[in-house]
């Protein structure tokens, strides 16, 4: 049953409500997906959850695509827990703190931290906020300054790389428009095509070395700055979270595993020709599952050797880490039936229809980048943002022949975005715990900042649907360093004015 008329929206339109209402993504999706199924199938509440389990849940699980995502973000989940229960990023970020004794080497040394330990974005906040804090402190640094830095380089790092959980839900939602729409492009093609469009996640990442060596603070990151120099912690909090740590947990807990996992993708993927050939995505998803599975293995024998943890609880926190990974699924698994319901309903025919009536394909990239800013912004979750929105630009991108991977790669910017920009994200609250900082003062001091890229991120995605070329993101760039430096002088000329009226 199709129908291309403007009702087939109502699961969409009832999804974003309820996202935006609940604040919770999956009532979001669980009630678009069950108002598709009543809108196919009439009014029964016994029928129709039937229905809603046998003929659309049901065969997003038994998909052999989605059935092995599901499998690979599983043992992700399992590494992850392991990384992050280990001690090793913990150990690993005090190293990195040997060779400090300035304030760039500060900033500089806890961003790549940040940048190295990619694994995990929600892990990272709580390994490298409670190292640098001391540190942070001991130089006169505030506590905003660490908290911006974390939240500047998790996430934003994270949705870059392909092999972690962002890369493989991402791809996920991809693929499931694709196969829908008989698109042959693979989801690993596309995304990785798409990383030069992902302008928000590159500016936000680059404006912390910019920061850093050129001391270019304004806004209220100044003040707080200026408040640190003389010694005053401004926006501390006594609450703050700390990652497990373990007297005899090494950094090579951090390298030893990902390394391992290097290898075995290498070797099992090289002989089919990867890099340079096309690999199926069943191989990849096979390669990628074998290497996290390995690595998980090494980080429990390293664990075991170095008495931090016995094998019988390196094994509990992996599969405690395996079912962590449930939400994501249930929000993948959801967003998978929302757009096979929407598929029998015609919403994307209907809104290729309208985008074809006049909507200037160069202005889809711009406008799927301020309404998944807006999801992300009032949801607090860039991961349900990417589910929203994956179903509606994909298949309008292909039907008015918008540039693609500028679209996809302004719903992933846009998500990041909001996620930033938000006061209740889950990245915004964890980067102010791990640092120690109170949660209004990181939203209060990170939002000029994240404006700035935004602002910069909504210029290039216009330009990018006009010219289409990944050599935006260089003038990106270099716009951002340009305004940061402008923005500084500005406040350093403020707060110079400011000095000789007082001292008057």
């Amino acid at each position: 049953m199709e129908q291309t008329d403007v009702t087939s929206l109502i699961p969409i339109i009832i999804t974003l409500i309820l996202s935006l209402s609940t604040r919770n993504v999956v009532i979001g999706l669980f009630g678009g997906v069950l108002s598709g199924v009543v809108m196919l199938n009439g009014f029964n509440p016994l029928d129709t959850f039937g229905v809603l389990v046998k003929d659309h849940l049901v065969p997003q699980l038994t998909d052999s695509y989605n059935a092995g995502v599901l499998v690979l973000l599983v043992f992700i989940g399992g590494f992850v827990a392991l990384m992050e229960q280990s001690g090793g990023g913990h150990a690993f970020a005090q190293k990195v703190t040997h060779w400090v004794s300035t304030k760039c080497r500060a900033q500089i040394s806890s961003w790549f931290g940040g940048i190295f330990i990619f694994f995990s974005d929600l892990g990272t906040p709580l390994i490298v906020g409670p190292v640098f804090r001391p540190l942070f402190d001991k130089l006169k640094l505030s506590r905003q300054k660490l908290a911006f830095i974390i939240d500047s380089t998790s996430s934003p790092v994270a949705i870059l790389i392909p092999f972690i959980g962002w890369g493989v839900y991402i791809m996920g939602l991809i693929q499931k428009e694709f196969t829908a729409l008989n698109v042959d492009i693979t989801d690993w093609e596309a995304f990785v095509r798409a990383i030069p469009f992902q302008f928000y996640a590159f500016l936000a990442i680059f404006i912390v070395p910019l920061v850093a060596f050129k001391k270019l603070d304004f806004g209220p990151m100044a003040e707080a700055e200026e408040k640190a120099q003389r010694g005053i912690i401004t926006g501390g909090t006594k609450e703050s979270l700390t990652a497990f740590t373990h007297k005899n947990a090494k950094s090579s807990f951090v390298w030893a595993p990902l390394l391992v996992m290097a290898v075995v993708l290498i070797s099992m993927l090289a002989p089919l020709g990867f890099p340079f050939e096309k690999i199926s995505g069943s191989s990849f998803r096979a390669a990628l599952s074998s290497a996290y599975f390995f690595a998980a293995i090494t980080l429990i024998g390293l664990m075991a050797l170095y008495k931090v943890r016995n094998f019988s609880d390196g094994i509990s926190v992996y599969l405690k880490g395996m079912g962590n990974m449930m939400q994501v699924a249930i929000i993948l698994i959801l967003a998978w039936t929302l757009s096979g319901v929407g598929k029998d309903l015609g919403t994307a025919a209907y809104i290729a229809e309208q985008a074809q009536t006049g909507f200037p394909h160069w202005l889809v990239p711009a406008v799927a980048f301020l309404l998944s800013a807006i999801i992300s912004f009032a949801t607090g979750s860039s991961w349900g943002t990417f589910a929203i929105m994956m179903p509606l630009v994909i298949p309008t991108a292909i039907a008015i022949d918008a540039p693609l991977y500028a679209c996809i790669g302004a719903v992933l910017s846009g998500g990041l975005f909001g996620d930033h920009c938000s006061p209740i994200s889950e990245t915004t609250i964890l980067s102010s715990t791990g640092s120690g900082c109170d949660q209004f003062e990181h939203f209060r001091t990170q939002l000029p900042y994240a404006l700035l890229n935004g602002f910069i991120a909504l210029v290039s995605f216009v330009i990018a649907g006009v010219m289409n070329t990944p050599l935006i993101l260089i003038g990106a760039l270099i716009v951002q360093a340009c305004l940061v430096f402008a923005l500084a002088k500005v406040h350093q000329r403020h707060l110079k004015n400011k000095h000789v009226i007082a001292a008057l």
